[in-house]
């Protein structure tokens, strides 16, 4: 009555390419979310995951409280006796390290690497 028919056969249903347009921002706003949140904090967990399982005796570190110290002892998987002045340890839990200041060089394991370097001078000389 109010509306002509013509006008009425004109306004056909929504197809399916209307209807990924409408999801396109939606999945535009999650790419970008993806590449400029989720991806760097995932690098960065699990750069701070490693550094945590290299810690060794002689490192000196910095922990969650802002407390400075050398690492004295490795008890376990997950705690550390840090000396934090002459005399003075205290027990840390190893996820409570927030940096490492400076690394210690690795001991040599075995005495059989220090052989091969005691023959290869007296060769050399």
């Amino acid at each position: 009555m109010f509306i002509s028919t013509a006008y009425a056969q004109a306004a056909g249903g929504a197809d399916g390419a209307g209807a990924l347009m409408q999801f396109a921002p939606l999945i535009l706003i999650f790419v970008v979310f993806y590449f400029l949140l989720i991806r760097p904090q995932q690098k960065k967990q699990k750069e701070h995951k490693a550094m945590l399982g290299a810690i060794r005796r002689g490192d000196k570190i910095v922990t969650a409280g802002g407390l400075i110290g050398t690492v004295a002892k490795v008890i376990g998987d997950d705690e550390l006796s840090v000396e934090i002045a002459d005399g003075v340890k205290v027990k840390v839990a190893r996820g409570m390290v927030s940096s490492v200041l400076s690394k210690t060089e690795p001991a040599k394991s075995d005495a059989k690497d220090d052989k091969e370097e005691d023959e290869e001078e007296t060769k050399k000389d």
